[in-house]
């Protein structure tokens, strides 16, 4: 059975659910039943997609994305694995040239009306856009509204969203000018849609994605401020909590562009600068000229704009007027969002461009004007289904639950507050909701716009999402909008403007170094506890120990565990679960995963897509430890966990060599001389009998990852002094202590920031020089059943190595004190001034 004919015979027929409610346009069926122009184009592979076809790309779109470790975080519920419908949204090269050129008018005017709002005020003064509609909006930024600072193109990138009446008519629902999200869902959507669906991929003669992102780069590049040969360009990211948290570090990565949050900047002189490594005993030398900004206005300064903000850079507003530092898009951009300028714009358009406004917006009555404000109150009194009530500068869901009678009064107390807007029935198109059958949709189309050269150009392509209540999370599709001839060059551009190509080293900030080497370090931390548990099963399920109960080398190995992770069970199968799944428990392997991502999640524009797929497979052996009762589920997870995390190795040996990598490799070296002091200490001080012992010997070297080494080296029976030489000393072995030390030397040697006598090399080299006059048969020698100079070696060394570890910290990440919030300064002082 086809599912899109069934589709299309289901909205032929009025009767049937998703078309009977109201009046809508389909994106895919035309009133008469036949395939849209688009669709017809790629009638013959669609027609022949079945629900089992459906049902295998499905799961095939779910393994890529989450192999690409993609999430949407949405604050009532966390991050949320990204959703994308199989079917694409699919437009006629004639359907989307209207679109085309809306979409650069309306681009073009609210570039016009952000100069003029901010310059010489025409709109304001001669009463085109009342000014308490401008005034009275959150974004509207005082610190740069006067003449001197006017940019004349402060809007670089735009968005706005769009939809479909019941006529097919396209209307704006809103404009997205702060900063636009969504264009690496796009990218995404589209990478992974041509893998799934190649056969319709490659029928249909489609715009390509790719090139639009060169112009982007171009674009960004040639904003820099004038005069500046060598840009540079960053992203400013509020974090990695951030709602498109993944949006903005693909962007980073697919553009080169070093993604960093507030915290990394600092102004000085009047210019922003990324701050070095210990900032501020060390004064920065990489300025930033171009600032893509993924952080709203008002929290981008605290000294100017929001005083309790901790994600902006103090004197950022300052540096702006300058001219010094190019925000894309402009601090003042935010008014744009406003809903209040939407029933205004076809008359600035006419004041502006001299033009008619192509893409109307939604209808829009602003609640300041009497006339308007009257209407809506009566359609309120009416309770009239298809007007909402918005707060200007919020979102519309704030006024969820409200009656109309409380609504009425809102309004009543600030007119100027509020607008009304008109309920469009959104178009519809077809959603793959598992099943045997398509449903339908409405459907939102996000547009992107990019100021290229001195013109403004739309993606052809972009976002759709659906929704099927507010409430939901959104599901995606792709766009596809076909070529009107196959020689048309790709998003219309014949070739990109030509660039001088110079290699540039973009530093890392202190934050990003910090981020690398915990990556490393928890990275070795989760391995190692892995290890330890493989290990301790594999000595539990040792035939005939279930009859003499655990035998003492997996004792041990729990013991060792428990003082890694403390102990949470008796029972060592519920105690292995707990290890593996219990991400609130410190030192759990599930722990050090979980603190892995976050790290490697602050420092994804510097990774490899492939790293993702090692989270992506620890989430399959997790979710299959969950649903499974049976013991032995416990070791193969734990198994694939560790296959997982070693394939690391691989992704960071394709890394570029510079201080990221170092720092990354670093921690690793770090930690891994630090589990081994702790193995040595939980395992290797009590004295056991022959027997006992060896197997204990045998069980920690299984876990080092060293049995086989220690066989090599040694030809005698398994003895302590000779596990200490090859633990400690042996600097072949790159389990070692000596050798991890050597690696730490290295890598720190290869840090801008070491001198070769700076703190942390100084306190390594003596650590190098101790360990190796260590005598390890004195190390080894037992009195009344301990070995008394072992203990407190070891504590000494895990003392040492976790000074080397602070020092690390205080030469190369960031110093000072932690941002406070200028409202709790002031808080401060006024208490203070109070005592």
């Amino acid at each position: 059975m086809s599912v899109l004919r069934d589709y299309a015979a289901t909205v032929a027929q009025p009767t049937l659910p998703f078309s009977a409610d109201t009046a809508r346009y389909d994106e895919v069926v035309d009133a008469d039943g036949s395939l849209r122009a688009g669709w017809k184009a790629l009638a013959a592979p669609a027609l022949e997609l079945t629900p089992s076809t459906l049902q295998r790309i499905e799961g095939e779109i779910t393994r890529f994305l989450a192999d690409d470790g993609v999430s949407y975080a949405r604050p009532e519920a966390g991050a949320q694995p990204w959703q994308l419908d199989p079917f694409p949204f699919v437009v006629d090269a004639a359907a989307w040239a209207t679109l085309d050129v809306g979409l650069a008018q309306r681009a073009e005017l609210l570039n016009a009306v952000l100069v003029d709002l901010y310059g010489e005020r025409t709109l304001l003064e001669r009463g085109i856009i009342p000014a308490a509609a401008v005034t009275g909006h959150s974004g509207f930024a005082r610190p740069l509204a006067r003449a001197s600072a006017v940019d004349p193109h402060p809007l670089i990138l735009s968005a706005a969203d769009l939809g479909r009446d019941a006529d097919g008519e396209w209307h704006v629902l809103a404009d997205r000018v702060q900063a636009p999200s969504g264009l690496g869902f796009a990218m995404e959507n589209r990478r992974v849609m041509s893998q799934v669906l190649p056969d319709l991929y490659q029928e249909g003669s489609l715009h390509r994605v790719e090139p639009y992102f060169s112009a982007v780069h171009a674009a960004l590049l040639s904003s820099a401020p004038e005069g500046v040969t060598d840009p540079r360009v960053v992203i400013l990211s509020p974090g990695t909590l951030s709602e498109t948290a993944f949006d903005q570090a693909f962007l980073a990565n697919a553009l080169g562009f070093p993604l960093v949050q507030g915290g990394d900047l600092v102004v000085r002189d009047g210019f922003v600068w990324m701050k070095p490594a210990g900032w501020p005993a060390k004064a920065p030398v990489e300025r930033i000229d171009v600032i893509v900004r993924r952080v709203d206005a008002e929290w981008c300064d605290p000294l100017e704009l929001r005083g309790d903000s901790r994600l902006g850079v103090a004197g950022l507003a300052e540096a702006v007027r300058r001219g010094h530092v190019r925000l894309v898009n402009g601090l003042g951009a935010g008014v744009l969002e406003n809903p209040a300028l939407m029933p205004y714009l076809p008359a600035a358009c006419e004041h502006l461009l001299g033009e008619q406004l192509r893409l109307p917006s939604t209808p829009t009555w602003w609640c300041g004007d009497a006339g308007a404000r009257e209407s809506v109150l009566a359609r309120l009194r009416a309770e009239d289904p298809t007007l909402f009530v918005r707060p200007i500068d919020r979102p519309r869901s704030s006024l969820a639950g409200r009656t109309p009678a409380e609504l009425a009064d809102l309004i009543a107390a600030a007119p100027h507050r509020y607008v009304g807007q008109e309920l469009l029935p959104l178009s519809q198109a077809p959603s793959w909701r598992g099943g045997t059958r398509a449903g339908a949709l409405p459907i939102v189309l996000r547009g992107f716009t990019l100021r290229y050269g001195s013109v403004y150009r739309p993606l052809v392509g972009g976002l759709v999402t659906m929704r099927e209540s507010t409430d939901a999370p959104p599901v995606s599709k792709d766009v596809w909008v076909l070529k009107a001839d196959e020689a048309d060059p790709d998003q219309g551009l014949a070739e990109l403007d030509p660039l001088p190509a110079s290699r540039t080293v973009p530093s890392l900030a202190p934050r990003a170094l910090a981020d690398l080497f915990w990556s490393g370090r928890y990275a070795e931390r989760a391995e190692d506890l892995l290890r330890l548990v493989l290990t301790a099963q594999q000595q539990i399920d040792r035939p005939g120990t279930h009859t003499t109960g655990i035998p003492a080398d997996a004792v041990v190995l729990l013991q060792v565990i428990a003082r890694l992770a403390g102990r949470a069970a008796a029972d060592p199968e519920a105690e292995f679960r707990s290890l593996l799944l219990d991400g609130d428990r410190p030192g759990s392997a599930a722990h050090s995963i979980a603190h892995l991502r976050d790290a490697l999640s602050g420092v994804r524009d510097q990774l490899s897509g492939d790293t993702w797929r090692v989270f992506s497979q620890v989430e399959r052996a997790v979710r299959a430890l969950r649903v499974s009762p049976h013991p032995h589920r416990s070791q193969e997870s734990a198994g694939r966990m560790l296959s997982a995390l070693l394939s690391l190795y691989g992704v960071s040996a394709n890394m570029v060599r510079d201080p990221g990598w170092h720092m990354m490799e670093a921690g690793r070296a770090l930690e891994r001389a630090l589990q081994v002091c702790e193995v040595l200490a939980a395992g290797v001080i009590d004295r056991r009998d022959p027997r006992e012992e060896r197997e204990v010997l045998e069980g920690l070297l299984i876990a080092s990852e060293s049995i086989v080494t220690y066989r090599r080296r040694y030809r005698a029976a398994l003895r302590v002094p000779g596990m200490l030489d090859l633990l400690l000393l042996d600097d072949g072995n790159p389990r070692s202590i000596a050798f991890s030390l050597a690696a730490v030397q290295g890598h720190l040697a290869a840090m801008p920031s070491s001198t070769g006598s700076s703190r942390p090399e100084r306190l390594l080299e003596h650590l190098i020089r101790d360990l190796a006059a260590v005598d390890v048969a004195a190390l080894g020698a037992s009195t009344g059943g301990r070995r008394r100079a072992l203990e407190p070696f070891l504590l000494d060394l895990l003392a040492r190595l976790e000074q080397l570890a602070d020092s690390i910290a205080d030469l190369h990440f960031e110093v000072g004190p932690p941002p406070v919030s200028l409202s709790s300064l002031a808080l401060i002082e006024e208490m203070e001034a109070r005592a």
